[in-house]
């Protein structure tokens, strides 16, 4: 699936009315998909490096890959049906037997908190990057707002 992907990063994390507002993109383009506000603080949480007292889901899972030698190769946020996104977690895992690739249906939320704590590839398929509304600006107004401030 790298093929008609374009590599992204979260470039802005800001608090909104349902949740939190993940700006994901590179320099040509920016997007939002809004999460839970659990989730967007597992992302920043991850993005800061901070750690909590006692390993939640995320860290368990990471702890569980850790353990057993998975390796997130990458994540693809794939598509937007009836304004749900759709990614892929892609694991990879590599021992005396050989290496093994592992592609699952995975919400982007979790897709990206696991790379960002990883610091594994981010992509978006082409076809989604190319239909998303830009936001670039919108950032730039919140980013120069918080310089004020």
């Amino acid at each position: 699936m790298k093929h008609g992907v374009v590599p992204v990063q979260i470039r802005g994390l800001w608090p909104n009315q349902s949740g939190c507002a993940l700006f994901i993109g590179n320099e040509d383009k920016v997007f939002i998909i809004n999460v839970d506000p659990w989730m967007g603080k597992t992302i920043s949480d991850f993005i800061h490096q901070r750690v909590p007292e006692r390993p939640l889901t995320h860290h368990l899972m990471l702890s569980i890959f850790k353990g057993f030698g998975i390796t997130v190769e990458r994540i693809v946020i794939t598509e937007l049906k009836n304004q749900t996104f759709y990614a892929r977690l892609i694991l990879q895992q590599e021992n005396e037997l050989g290496r093994k690739l592992v592609e699952l249906d995975a919400r982007p939320s979790d897709c990206l908190a696991l790379a960002v704590a990883l610091k594994a590839p981010m992509y978006v398929t082409r076809e989604l990057f190319d239909e998303m509304e830009d936001m670039s600006e919108h950032l730039q107004r919140i980013n120069d707002q918080e310089e004020l401030e």
